[in-house]
């Protein structure tokens, strides 16, 4: 069929609109019509060096339009977020850890299906997509089954996108994976999207106190404004310093978005004894390095993907807290017309959005 897409045709380029051909779903893929997709600094990362021509975005929602022979766990009709995939066969993803599949890399970034095939095609050619299993900045995306999340109909599907990777990165990481006590202390560098996502997550877990570091004053505002109790600018002085005067004997739980080493550095030097830290952001930084002192009072630090979370038990979990009221991420969410996609990226870029997202 003919879709409309946002090609990235070299890396750093903008992304142009141009007519594809999507082929028919394999045995235990489906075919979904996108309402709407977020933009993640993923998406910005790997529009780098990701192989292209390629379509990219991997916070898609939508409707199911066509399921293949094998599927059973989705029918068409139905409304679905969309996460990563994974290859279900490997002793991590039989054990309910898909995020940290053994082919997670084969699977999410090699551009192709796992055949070496690409349902996405131009004049005859082959296009790369199947981005995290998705490649959902397109009107329609073939997707593996594992990698799609039916929701409830009565949920907007304009705020769902963003739950399969963003949301879900911040909070899972939160809930389950550091899952601080009630009453303690967390401290979160980076006050985008994922690390809102990650404050409102620590208020649900009881945590007394949420700082939050960055040094965007606007998004230090929405932080306070959505749960945390306390806003440092990074830029304002030394953020140890101005940390130890929030938590003078060190946190008990720090998150890094921001995949930057001198960031990371500083979350792991102002926790307490015994402190974790959780490391989820994709960053400009290709090492991370610490004085030794900083992890022998029984600190760890603690890499996290997509929030350690099996999406089909997750997902629909934290869409539960944000139908209470205890998770109103759509705040966060600015929208764009799915033309407007470099509008939207450069706003993403410039800080002036917490999560752009794109309708069709």
């Amino acid at each position: 069929m003919r879709i409309t897409a946002a090609v990235l045709e070299s890396a750093g380029a903008p992304f142009t609109l141009q007519q594809l051909d999507l082929a028919e779903p394999g045995p235990d893929e489906v075919l979904v019509r996108v309402d709407s997709v977020g933009v993640c600094g993923t998406d910005l990362e790997f529009a780098n060096f990701f192989p292209t021509p390629a379509v990219l975005g991997h916070e898609g929602s939508g409707v199911v339009e066509q399921v293949g022979a094998r599927v059973t766990g989705v029918a068409v009709g139905d409304h679905v977020a969309m996460s990563f995939a994974s290859c279900g066969e490997c002793p991590l993803c039989l054990g309910g850890n898909p995020a940290y599949c053994r082919r997670f890399d084969a699977v999410n970034f090699a551009g192709r299906r796992p055949d070496g095939s690409s349902a996405l095609s131009r004049d005859g050619a082959p296009v790369n997509g199947h981005f995290l299993g998705q490649s959902s900045f397109a009107t329609h995306v073939v997707a593996p089954a594992r990698a799609v999340v039916p929701v409830a109909k009565e949920i907007d599907l304009r705020v769902v996108g963003p739950f399969g990777c963003g949301f879900g990165t911040g909070a899972g990481a939160v809930l389950n994976v550091l899952r601080p006590e009630v009453g303690s202390s967390l401290v979160v560098f980076g006050a985008g999207a994922v690390g809102v996502a990650a404050i409102l997550a620590a208020r649900a877990a009881g945590c007394a106190v949420v700082a939050a570091v960055d040094v965007n004053a606007g998004k230090l505002d929405t932080a306070r404004l959505l749960g945390a109790t306390h806003g440092v600018h990074s830029a304002a002085g030394d953020p140890r310093e101005l940390l130890a005067a929030i938590a003078p004997h060190g946190f008990d739980v720090a998150i890094d978005t921001t995949g930057r080493e001198d960031v990371l550095r500083t979350a792991v030097e102002v926790l307490g004894p015994l402190g974790r830290c959780g490391v989820i952001g994709v960053g400009p930084s290709e090492r991370m390095s610490f004085d030794w002192r900083s992890i022998l009072n029984g600190r760890t630090v603690t890499g996290i993907i997509g929030g350690n979370s099996l999406p089909q038990v997750f997902l629909p979990r934290l869409l539960d807290l944000h139908a209470a009221g205890r998770f109103p991420v759509d705040r966060l969410i600015t929208y764009f017309p799915f033309e407007q996609i470099n509008e939207a990226v450069a706003a993403v870029r410039a800080g002036e959005v917490g999560k752009a997202v794109l309708t069709f």
